[in-house]
């Protein structure tokens, strides 16, 4: 019984994060909410992982974004590759998964063995690294890609951890070039407002969504939709999302980007 709850509560959080699309969105691009949930489900995921599930709602953004199986999907700035596992049991079989990892991250041996360690348990994974201020990727080779709370670490600079100046609209043209003609890009990250966006990044880690919605439409892409299910209205934006009282539980945007066909 608990196991037909459950999978009832996914279905019903699938729609509600589909209902928040565009109208004339093709429900034929969601994913099965049972088949995403099993990839959430699946044996092996570390418990540091699968602590995180309640607030990032992974099968329902995955449904929501249209991930399915046999796409090339990319992991963007991966970190210790939450978003890149359980994509990759989601896109099985036929489906692979990279993860686009920036050289100055995750150097250690604990994180190479972390590492190994994921790609002996997930199916079709594979980590490439680049200069974080200097990405690029094969040209269109990639149907669904994923940036979970860094990209406003594109406007982030630092000395202590090697972050050089960087340039979003580069990045993003580097982007658009390796996804495939209807690609989707999915984008989350934590809500912040001021002119100033280096300056907010500094100070909070936020990013005010009109900047990242002018920044892609820059770039080529189109806004295919977007959705309220990881929103927090009790988030009131002024805090370092690192404060103890907020991490975990801000305010996120999560956007459908697409490149035209």
């Amino acid at each position: 019984m608990r196991l037909l709850a459950a999978f009832a509560a996914v279905s019903l959080l699938s729609l509600s994060a589909c209902a928040s699309m565009e109208v004339g969105q093709p429900l034929a691009r969601m994913a099965s909410p049972s088949s995403l949930e099993a990839a959430v489900a699946a044996p092996g995921r570390p418990a540091e992982a699968r602590a995180l599930d309640e607030s990032r709602k992974p099968a329902e953004t995955l449904a929501f974004l249209g991930l399915k199986p046999g796409m090339v999907a990319a992991d963007l700035i991966p970190g210790e590759g939450y978003w890149t596992e359980i994509m990759a049991h989601a896109v099985a079989p036929g489906g692979s998964v990279v993860g686009l990892q920036p050289a100055q991250f995750y150097n250690g041996t604990k994180d190479a063995e972390a590492w190994t360690a994921l790609e002996a348990r997930a199916p079709g994974v594979s980590m490439e690294r680049y200069p974080f201020d200097k990405f690029a990727y094969a040209p269109n080779s990639l149907d669904f890609a994923i940036n979970n709370l860094n990209y406003h670490d594109l406007y982030w600079v630092s000395e202590q951890y090697k972050i050089p100046y960087t340039d979003p609209d580069a990045y993003l043209r580097a982007l658009y070039a390796a996804m495939k003609p209807g690609g989707i890009v999915g984008v989350i990250d934590h809500v912040g407002s001021g002119s100033d966006t280096r300056a907010l990044v500094d100070k909070l880690h936020r990013i005010d969504p009109a900047v990242v919605r002018a920044d892609f439409a820059r770039a080529g892409f189109k806004l295919a939709a977007q959705s309220d299910l990881l929103a927090n209205p009790a988030d009131d934006h002024t805090k370092n999302v690192f404060d103890p009282a907020i991490r975990g539980k801000t305010d996120r945007f999560l956007y459908k980007f697409v490149k035209p066909r």
